[in-house]
């Protein structure tokens, strides 16, 4: 598991933040399959600001921990992957994006289990990850907006604001695993050393 892992560091703010967000999932879903955008929306923002509230409080107040680099992209994936459920139910045009961006957050959680499971512990988070991410809020609360507010539906502005979002999610997918390669390497320099 992790290597420095200490049960105390559940316990820092950051990191109940990023448990509070892997519980928001619940009601947004519930909210958002009952058609209360609204208050799926709150649920989604109070979201969003709490992860950027995670990160910035864990660097501010030297809370940074193994536990946290891990919780969060989980926090972030898991949230990604209800809202692209529940975003494929409400306009299933945007299925095959949302597949391929699936498959993206699948391909990065496998990447962090191997760094996990040599003893290396995955990187934090970067910019160009939490990038993405907002990109993807804004593109599925633009089609939600849109749709729940006037019942207007435009295929091509969401396949263009989605695709988008996906060459963004890729380009930090391709960064991420350069990290994940050098990783590996240097893990394995230091075994031919030893």
């Amino acid at each position: 598991m992790l290597k420095n892992f200490k049960p105390e560091d559940l316990i820092t703010i950051p990191n109940l933040l990023s448990i509070f967000r892997i519980v928001l999932i619940a009601p947004f879903v519930v909210f958002f399959l009952q058609k209360n955008y609204i208050a799926a929306a709150i649920a989604l923002i109070i979201s969003g600001i709490s992860d950027a509230l995670d990160g910035f409080i864990a660097r501010t107040f030297n809370q940074v921990t193994d536990v946290g680099k891990v919780l969060d992209p989980i926090a972030d994936k898991l949230t990604l992957i209800s809202i692209m459920v529940c975003v494929t139910i409400f306009s299933p045009i945007v299925l095959p994006v949302m597949l391929v961006l699936i498959l993206k957050d699948m391909g990065m959680l496998v990447g962090g289990s191997v760094l996990i499971k040599k003893g290396i512990t995955p990187p934090a988070a970067k910019w160009y990850g939490k990038v993405s991410t907002f990109m993807f809020y804004i593109s599925v609360c633009l089609i939600v907006f849109l749709k729940a507010a006037f019942n207007y539906e435009n295929s091509t502005l969401s396949l263009l604001t989605l695709s988008v979002t996906t060459l963004m999610m890729f380009f930090s997918l391709i960064k991420y695993f350069m990290i994940f390669l050098s990783l590996i390497n240097e893990n394995e320099n230091k075994k031919t050393l030893v």
